[in-house]
């Protein structure tokens, strides 16, 4: 099963993939992915894949880079994508953001973007690190809504480490493990499927809202209808 999902990703969504393309500039190719879907509105990127399968190849020697060094460099790289993604909004709004069959800047992804902003509050900036396609695009929220500049970067430099940091971590841990060891390409694949899981959460529950909400406007809009029908009755 788990080959089967291998084949039917493309190429640059399997991080295996793509660290073995890069050979030696694999840490700074994983940095420039980081950058770019935190910041510069391409969310569809194995961010979360890629920093795990940093930490395993660390682990294994693949990749021949001291393990706090990897954390420094993808750190600040998720941080910075964040504060150019801030500036964006800043500058340009959600202006981007208008033509409903756009392939990635859709305007349903800042509504639920807002909504997550508007649930959590700038913790957000922390909890959606942790959730493909919002973690792009809640910077852009955060800059357009004029945040102030000193608790985006405070809250979304707690984000960058807790995320980057993290998840290389976490992959370095596995990586000793013999098991994991063993079974590299297995352990990508549900990686990757793991990483989906938020997502999939997240649009559920956007649906789930959209549904109540319809359900409550309706007995309103039901009543003067209602009313006027007893009207012409009377």
């Amino acid at each position: 099963m788990l080959l089967h999902v291998v084949m039917l990703m493309p190429n640059w969504m399997d991080p295996e993939y793509l660290l073995n393309w890069l050979g030696d500039w694999a840490l700074w190719g994983t940095a420039a992915v980081v950058f770019i879907e935190c910041g510069l509105l391409f969310p569809i990127l194995p961010g979360d894949s890629l920093l795990f399968a940093v930490g395993l190849f660390i682990a294994a020697g693949t990749i021949d880079v001291p393990l706090w060094l990897a954390c420094v460099i993808l750190t600040v790289s998720a941080f910075l994508g964040n504060v150019s993604g801030y500036y964006i909004g800043r500058a340009l709004g959600t202006t981007l953001f208008r033509n409903p069959n756009a392939r990635f800047l859709k305007p349903k992804y800042i509504e639920q973007t807002h909504e997550f902003f508007e649930r959590y509050g700038p913790r957000a900036l922390v909890l959606a690190r942790f959730v493909p396609i919002v973690r792009t695009f809640i910077t852009i929220v955060a800059g357009a809504g004029r945040m102030d500049p000193k608790k985006f970067f405070l809250w979304t430099g707690i984000g960058a480490v807790l995320w980057a940091c993290g998840v290389t971590l976490l992959g370095h841990a596995l990586g000793n493990v013999d098991f994991i060891h063993k079974n590299l390409e297995a352990a990508l694949v549900l990686l990757v499927l793991i990483s989906l899981i938020p997502m999939v959460v997240e649009y559920l529950l956007a649906r789930r809202r959209s549904r109540n909400a319809t359900a409550e406007n309706g007995p309103k809009h039901a009543g003067p209808k209602h009313a006027a029908a007893n009207n012409h009755n009377d």
